[in-house]
Protein backbone atom coordinates (compact mmCIF):
# COMPACT_ATOMS: atom_id res chain seq x y z
CA UNK A 1 0.00 0.00 0.00
CA UNK A 2 2.84 2.36 0.88
CA UNK A 3 4.56 1.65 -2.46
CA UNK A 4 1.36 2.29 -4.39
CA UNK A 5 0.90 5.64 -2.68
CA UNK A 6 4.53 6.53 -3.44
CA UNK A 7 4.14 5.60 -7.11
CA UNK A 8 0.89 7.58 -7.46
CA UNK A 9 2.50 10.58 -5.77
CA UNK A 10 5.54 10.40 -8.05
CA UNK A 11 3.36 10.15 -11.17
CA UNK A 12 1.27 13.12 -10.04
CA UNK A 13 4.36 15.23 -9.44
CA UNK A 14 5.86 14.31 -12.79
CA UNK A 15 2.60 15.02 -14.61
CA UNK A 16 2.38 18.44 -12.99
CA UNK A 17 5.90 19.29 -14.20
CA UNK A 18 5.26 18.50 -17.84
CA UNK A 19 4.91 21.38 -20.27
CA UNK A 20 2.65 21.49 -23.28
CA UNK A 21 4.12 22.87 -26.53
CA UNK A 22 3.28 26.52 -27.11
CA UNK A 23 2.32 26.83 -30.75
CA UNK A 24 0.53 29.87 -32.07
CA UNK A 25 -1.78 29.77 -35.03
CA UNK A 26 -0.05 32.40 -37.12
CA UNK A 27 3.30 34.14 -37.08
CA UNK A 28 3.63 37.86 -37.50
CA UNK A 29 6.59 38.98 -39.56
CA UNK A 30 8.80 41.65 -38.03
CA UNK A 31 8.67 45.07 -39.59
CA UNK A 32 10.76 48.16 -39.04
CA UNK A 33 9.71 50.30 -36.07
CA UNK A 34 8.88 53.30 -38.24
CA UNK A 35 6.31 51.25 -40.19
CA UNK A 36 4.09 51.49 -37.11
CA UNK A 37 0.34 51.24 -36.95
CA UNK A 38 -2.02 52.54 -39.58
CA UNK A 39 -4.66 53.14 -36.89
CA UNK A 40 -4.99 56.85 -36.15
CA UNK A 41 -5.65 56.18 -32.46
CA UNK A 42 -2.06 55.00 -32.00
CA UNK A 43 -0.26 57.69 -33.95
CA UNK A 44 1.01 61.07 -32.79
CA UNK A 45 0.40 64.21 -34.78
CA UNK A 46 3.46 65.06 -36.86
CA UNK A 47 4.47 61.44 -37.38
CA UNK A 48 3.86 59.85 -40.76
CA UNK A 49 3.54 56.08 -40.95
CA UNK A 50 6.41 54.62 -42.96
CA UNK A 51 8.59 57.75 -42.84
CA UNK A 52 11.83 56.91 -41.01
CA UNK A 53 12.91 60.55 -40.70
CA UNK A 54 9.70 61.70 -39.01
CA UNK A 55 9.83 58.62 -36.74
CA UNK A 56 13.36 59.50 -35.61
CA UNK A 57 12.33 63.12 -34.99
CA UNK A 58 9.33 61.96 -32.94
CA UNK A 59 11.49 59.59 -30.87
CA UNK A 60 14.02 62.38 -30.23
CA UNK A 61 11.20 64.70 -29.14
CA UNK A 62 9.86 62.04 -26.75
CA UNK A 63 13.30 61.44 -25.27
CA UNK A 64 13.76 65.16 -24.67
CA UNK A 65 10.43 65.25 -22.84
CA UNK A 66 11.65 62.54 -20.46
CA UNK A 67 14.98 64.20 -19.70
CA UNK A 68 14.81 65.78 -16.24
CA UNK A 69 17.52 68.33 -17.07
CA UNK A 70 15.49 69.85 -19.89
CA UNK A 71 12.23 69.81 -17.87
CA UNK A 72 13.58 71.40 -14.69
CA UNK A 73 13.52 75.16 -14.38
CA UNK A 74 16.77 76.81 -13.19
Amino acid sequence: MKQLLLIVSACTLLAACSEKPQVSGSRKADVAAFQGSSTAAYTVQGWKVGDATSWEAQMKSRAQGQDERTRASP
